[in-house]
């Protein structure tokens, strides 16, 4: 019999335990899902939509592990290593989020151009469809593949919701997200103002560009500036372990101590200097 109580009683404490051990067995987690929503659209902007997370985890974890022996082979010092393989790690994800933030930054000055074939293409009397599709032609350059791809799922769907939702999917853009959901609200409730609309979203779109490109002109210093700051003490450090009487000293605990605590001393920093040096991107909030 207490054995049969104690059972009853570990298994009740395991079912109450339950939800906060195993969270995401009953429910998903809308954090975690937006993370790797927003991941998904900077891999998107970088040119990597195609590449699937699972992939990109396992290149890290390469990359990681080459970090890790190339340091330990060339310096001997564990700590050294240690912050080789993370970086090594870091190193895909710090590509992808700089070619998503030039792809964003090139894209600012495309969409006010998008804009104006849109209004020339609705004013000549295409129908909304049609004149999202005419973009694969007349369209920047930049935009045209993603545009052709809108042509094809109207052609072989009909459906222009749907076809907007994948293309704001291929295009993954804050500013695309916010034409397309003019065009989906004009094609669903109807209205004559559609071509004053996106008049005026192209002169607000061109206005803010040219903000943002002088004020990003002005704040490069800051950036630049935390990145030199990270750099140089790394690069000395690199200098300093390849001598021998420097790695022994770096292979105690207080060297360990030292290189793991400048490393946390460094990406706080950067962090911050990067915060303060960078506008505040946009948010998708059309998904």
């Amino acid at each position: 019999m207490i054995i049969i109580f104690g059972s009853l009683l570990g298994a009740g404490l395991l079912l109450l335990a339950s939800p906060f051990l195993w969270p995401t067995l009953g429910a998903k987690d809308p954090g975690r899902g937006r993370s790797r929503g927003a991941f998904r659209a900077a891999l998107t902007q970088a040119g990597l939509g195609a590449l699937p997370l699972p992939a990109f985890a396992a290149i890290s974890l390469v990359l990681g592990l080459a970090g890790f022996a190339l340091a330990e082979a060339f310096l001997g010092i564990g700590s050294l290593s240690i912050v080789a393989g993370l970086g090594g790690t870091a190193l895909p994800a710090l590509v992808v989020s700089w070619r998503a933030r030039t792809a964003r930054r090139a894209s600012r000055t495309v969409w006010p151009d998008v804009v104006d074939h849109l209004v020339s293409a609705v004013r000549s009397g295409l129908a909304l469809p049609d004149s999202v599709s005419s973009l694969a032609d007349t369209g920047p350059a930049a935009t045209r593949a993603a545009f052709a791809a809108f042509a094809g799922d109207y052609r072989s769907t009909g459906n222009f919701a749907y076809a907007v939702d994948r293309l704001k999917e291929s295009l993954a853009d804050p500013i695309a997200d916010r034409i397309l959901e003019t065009l989906r609200m004009a094609r669903e409730v109807g209205g004559s103002d559609l071509t004053v609309v996106l008049r005026s979203l192209a002169a607000w779109l061109r206005q803010d560009a040219a903000i943002r490109a002088e004020v990003e002109a002005r704040q490069s210093w800051v950036v630049n500036a935390a990145r030199l700051g990270v750099a140089a003490p790394w690069v000395i450090l690199l200098l300093l372990g390849s001598r021998p009487e420097a790695a022994v000293a770096y292979n105690t605990n207080a060297g360990a101590a030292v290189v793991l605590g400048g490393l946390g001393m460094s990406v706080v920093a950067y962090r911050v200097m990067v915060a303060l040096g960078r506008l505040p991107e946009e948010r998708r909030w059309f998904r």
